[in-house]
């Protein structure tokens, strides 16, 4: 719990830095403009992906496959567009990778990780009806 604090604190004085870095560069105007922009253009593109990745969940779902992946994709999505709301550069950065599909792909591994390690561990139960 205290890595993840930290990190968040951490995030958010970077955060700060950009926002004053580039406010001095580009001018505080300027600056909000591409933070809206940046947010409105994410939030347009999460939305298109999400929509997407919630019909490939429903398609493997009909055709009995497992869903686990289209699962994993609609998660990454709706963080990417959570990210991509909050203001800052960095987050916007990070929201970006989560819903353009080439860059979601690099997350993938690393929940797959997690995840065989948390069933591994007994911590995450999969109920069959």
């Amino acid at each position: 719990m205290r890595k993840i604090i930290g990190a968040f604190i951490a995030a958010i004085l970077v955060e700060i830095a950009i926002f004053i870095v580039v406010g001095k560069v580009m001018g505080v105007f300027t600056t909000l403009l591409l933070i809206i922009l940046t947010s409105v253009i994410g939030v347009i593109i999460a939305k298109k992906q999400g929509m997407q990745s919630v019909r490939n969940l429903q398609n493997s779902i009909s055709e009995g496959n497992p869903p686990g992946v289209a699962i994993i994709d609609t998660f990454l999505i709706f963080v990417g567009g959570v990210l991509l709301v909050t203001p800052g550069f960095l987050t916007d950065l990070v929201g970006f990778t989560l819903i353009i599909p080439f860059t979601r792909k690099l997350y993938k591994p690393a929940i797959f990780y997690w995840l065989r390690k948390k069933l591994k561990n007994g911590q995450v139960f999969i109920v069959h009806r």
